[in-house]
C-alpha cells in the first residue's frame, strides 16, 4: 500500500509538471514566428555592443541609455565588463552613444544597470535614478547629471526590505518613486520553480525616505513601468502574462487598478510618447527562444505602439518586429520628435526615423 501510495504521488507529480511545462511554452509564445515589420530608415547604434536595457529621454532630446546588464538566465556577450550608462543627443543629425563618466568613490566595477527614470528639480538639475544588481543583489542608485562634463555624480545608494529582484523604476518626486519587483525569490532555482508554477506573488512598490510600501500586487512577473504624461496614472507591465495594467495614482501614492490591457506579447519596457501620449513597448515575440538562447535561432523583436490607452477600446500596431536577424531582444522602445530608438537586453541598440 505504501508503494502504492508513493507511486502515485510520483506520477501525480510528474504529471502537475508536465502541465506547467506544456503551460510555459504557451505562456512564452514559444511557437511563435516573426512576421517582419520594419520603418525604412533604421541604422544599429555604434558603440551599444552589449544591451541597451533601458531608455529615458529628457524633454530637451538626451536620452540615457543602460548597457551590460547581467541577469539570471540570460546570455552576456561581455560577462566580465561592468556595465555603463551611455548618452545620445537626439537633436543631432546623427546622433552618437557616449559612454558617460561616472564619478569617484562609486563601485564601478560591481555595476550592473538595469531599468533607469530621470527627474529634472526645480532649480532644473537633472538626476537619473538606476536600478542596479551588484554582486545580483537590487538596490537603486541616485546620480547628478553634469551636462557640460558629460558625467554622472554619484549621490546615493537606497536600499530596504521592499526593494528586492527590482527591474523597473519610475521617479515622480525627489527621492520617491515606483519601482517593480519581477521576481518573488532571488535564489535562481526557487526563480525557476517559480516561472514554472505561475506564480503571481510580484509586485509594484512605492518609495519614499518616509515611507515604502506595496501598492499593486498579484503580478506574474512585473516589468517595465512608466508614468501618463498628465502624471494621474501609473502603467505597469506584467511580462509573463503578456498584459498593462493601468493604475491610477492618489495623493497618498496608493494605486488602484482601472483596467488590463491584453497584448499576448511578453511586454518588457514601456515609455510614453510625450507628444500624443502613447505608450511605445519593448517585447519579446518568442520568450522561450531568449531564455533558450540559441545564436542560429535567435530571440527576434518587436515594438508595440498603444494609442488611446484610456479608451474602451485601445488601438494597438506593431510598429517594429524583426526575427532576430538585426536585432535581438528588443526591451524597450522610445520616441523622440519623429525619432524612434530601441534597446534591447543584452544585444544591440537601434536608431529609427518614423
Amino acid at each position: 500500500m505504501g508503494k502504492l501510495m508513493v507511486l502515485t504521488l510520483f506520477g501525480a507529480g510528474l504529471a502537475l509538471i508536465g502541465e506547467r511545462l506544456v503551460a510555459l511554452r504557451q505562456r512564452t509564445n514559444a511557437s511563435r514566428e516573426v512576421e517582419p515589420v520594419e520603418p525604412q530608415s533604421c541604422h544599429l547604434i555604434e558603440g551599444l555592443e552589449n544591451g541597451s536595457e533601458d531608455i529615458d529621454i529628457l524633454p530637451s532630446g538626451l536620452a540615457f541609455i543602460s548597457s551590460g546588464l547581467k541577469y539570471p538566465g540570460m546570455p552576456s556577450f561581455a560577462p566580465d565588463e561592468p556595465g555603463q550608462i551611455f548618452l545620445m543627443d537626439l537633436n543631432e543629425q546623427n546622433p552618437r552613444a557616449q559612454a558617460l563618466n561616472i564619478s569617484d568613490g562609486f563601485d564601478k566595477a560591481s555595476f550592473n544597470p538595469h531599468g533607469i527614470s530621470t527627474f529634472i528639480d526645480e532649480d532644473h538639475t537633472v538626476y537619473l535614478y538606476v536600478v542596479n544588481h551588484p554582486h545580483m543583489k537590487s538596490t537603486v542608485e541616485k546620480f547628478k547629471f553634469e551636462e557640460q562634463q558629460r558625467s554622472l555624480v554619484h549621490l546615493k545608494t537606497i536600499k530596504h526590505e521592499l526593494l528586492k529582484s527590482l527591474n523597473d523604476i519610475v521617479v515622480l518626486g525627489p527621492e520617491q518613486f515606483y519601482a517593480t519587483r519581477d521576481h518573488y525569490f532571488t535564489n535562481f532555482f526557487l526563480v525557476l520553480l517559480e516561472i514554472i508554477m505561475d506564480l503571481h506573488w510580484t509586485y509594484v512598490v512605492f518609495y519614499s525616505p518616509t515611507e515604502v510600501k506595496v501598492v499593486a500586487e498579484g503580478f506574474s512577473s512585473a516589468n517595465g513601468i512608466t508614468v501618463s504624461l498628465d502624471k494621474k496614472y501609473i502603467y505597469a507591465a506584467d511580462v509573463a502574462a503578456q498584459n498593462i495594467h493601468v493604475l491610477k495614482k492618489h495623493e497618498n501614492w496608493d494605486l488602484t487598478q482601472v483596467k488590463v490591457i491584453h497584448l499576448g506579447i511578453l511586454v518588457d519596457n514601456l515609455t510614453e510618447d510625450p507628444d500624443t501620449g502613447d505608450i511605445w513597448a519593448g517585447c519579446h515575440p518568442n520568450g522561450m527562444k531568449l531564455l533558450i538562447y540559441n545564436p542560429e535561432d535567435p530571440p527576434g523583436s518587436e515594438v508595440l505602439r498603444i494609442q488611446n490607452v484610456l479608451s474602451e477600446k485601445p488601438k494597438i500596431s506593431t510598429e517594429y518586429a524583426n526575427n532576430g536577424s538585426v536585432l535581438q531582444g528588443s526591451s524597450v522602445a522610445s520616441v523622440y520628435h519623429g525619432k524612434l530608438l530601441i534597446g534591447t537586453v543584452f544585444h544591440k541598440a537601434l536608431y529609427c526615423l518614423l
